[in-house]
């Protein structure tokens, strides 16, 4: 692009040049030939002063001496010379002067200019001035060189503005171009820098813009498909381990396998619908949807989680306090939220784990405390990526609390050691009754 802005303001020059240089040109060569021309009238009319009224009877005539390479003759009215130099008789140019006016025309290759000498109001003579073309021409010819060289300072002028001026366009054309292909290649980092330009600042902002909207949709999708992942792969594991169990245990009753299996199956599928709701809802516009006694939510989740702790030889305990069993939960939210809590502890804890249901201040209180002690700094534990390990992603807590935060609640860690998570809820109203 640099080069054919160089080459759009050269040919512009270049056009502005030819279209002043020509009519500039014609005008110095009649300049130069009118100039010629006067100092050829202004010197016959010195001549023709000296020649005295005796010409007409043979008086001979002291002419000037020219200046530069000019001729001077005095013709009588028959046209024959008879003094200075010239042609030998008149010609056209004099012959038109004998008229009594003042003739101008070219003889050969001469100026010629000739005045008519009068005396007693009668013509008696006509003194001709003449001038080689030649040297008219040559000093055409050296202004027209001159013009030439002003013309050509003037283009290399041109040119390098030219340049100048392309890099100061292009220069921050080539920085876009460069953020786009690095933005393309997956560096969404890559911000454009400003111009002096208003309307190449004006598109750098827009890319900006259009950057950051793409970042922040992307770190969605990927949040996304990470969150999605990590509640679709628990609920998979606790199916996984309760087919495992029954088809492993010889005389194990099929159709409680395949209860359970259903039971996984239908939370497998409220747990897609709440990921996705969950994803597509604006920041502080998800509202439960579904409510619960929260005795009843704790128990099915008990119920969920009770055979994978078995398997691994470790117990899962339930507590509601009294007071607290009736009042209702968004029972989706409080499910996923109780997965990532059990599952993480099931991966990172020790010993039992206990899961107990308490009254807040009209709130709900969920505590999952197990018998291990928090290695992790307690202002990291929440961060994404905080707990990664070979047997974990790092963002069940993370996706737990946004998930909390996102229902009105808050989860928090309550101790290290016990280590203890604490999911508070606010109640629920209950559903209007249809009596």
């Amino acid at each position: 692009m640099r080069k054919r802005v160089v080459r759009v303001a050269v040919v512009a020059v270049l056009v502005a040049l030819v279209l002043l240089a020509t009519p500039l040109a014609v005008g110095i060569q009649q300049s130069f030939f009118a100039d010629e021309r006067a100092e050829l009238e202004r010197a016959a009319l010195a001549a023709a002063v000296r020649v005295g009224p005796k010409f007409a009877v043979g008086d001979r005539v002291e002419l000037p001496v020219p200046e530069r390479d000019a001729r001077l003759g005095v013709y009588d009215r028959s046209g024959r010379l008879r003094d200075g130099t010239g042609p030998r008789t008149a010609d056209p140019v004099s012959r038109r002067a004998a008229a009594g006016v003042v003739a101008r025309g070219h003889s050969g290759r001469e100026l010629v200019v000739a005045v008519p000498v009068s005396s007693s109001e009668r013509i008696i003579g006509v003194v001709r001035a003449s001038a080689r073309t030649q040297g008219v021409w040559r000093r055409v010819v050296l202004a027209w060189l001159g013009l030439v060289g002003t013309a050509l300072v003037a283009l290399a002028t041109g040119v390098l503005v030219a340049r100048r001026q392309a890099r100061t366009l292009t220069a921050p054309l080539e920085s876009l171009s460069i953020t786009a292909q690095a933005v393309a290649g997956g560096d969404m980092t890559a911000r454009a820098e400003g111009s002096a330009i208003a309307e190449i600042d004006q598109v750098a902002r827009t890319q900006n813009t259009m950057v950051e909207h793409l970042t922040r949709l992307l770190e969605h999708e990927r949040r996304f498909s990470a969150n999605a992942s990590h509640q679709l792969r628990t609920s998979l594991a606790g199916l996984q381990l309760g087919l495992e169990a029954a088809a492993g245990e010889p005389g194990a009753d099929l159709r409680a396998a395949v209860e359970e299996g259903l039971a996984q199956s239908r939370h497998l599928q409220r747990t897609v619908d709440e990921v996705l709701r969950l994803a597509r809802a604006a920041p502080g516009a998800y509202v439960p949807t579904t409510s619960r006694p929260a005795s009843e939510v704790i128990e099915g989740v008990e119920r969920r989680w009770h055979g994978t702790f078995a398997a691994q030889g470790r117990r899962l305990a339930l507590g509601i306090e009294p007071g607290s069993e009736a009042m209702r939960i968004p029972d989706r939210i409080a499910e996923q939220i109780l997965d990532v809590l059990l599952d993480n502890a099931r991966r990172h804890g020790r010993g039992a784990v206990e899961v107990t249901v308490r009254e807040v201040s009209g709130a709900v209180a969920v505590d999952v405390t197990d018998e291990g002690s928090l290695a992790l700094d307690p202002r990291t534990v929440f961060e994404r990526g905080a707990t990664t390990s070979r047997s974990g992603s790092g963002i069940g807590l993370t996706l737990a609390r946004e998930m909390a935060e996102a229902a009105g609640g808050r989860l928090t860690l309550a101790r290290t050691a016990p280590t203890t998570f604490t999911l508070l809820l606010s109640a629920a109203e209950p559903p209007p009754s249809l009596g």
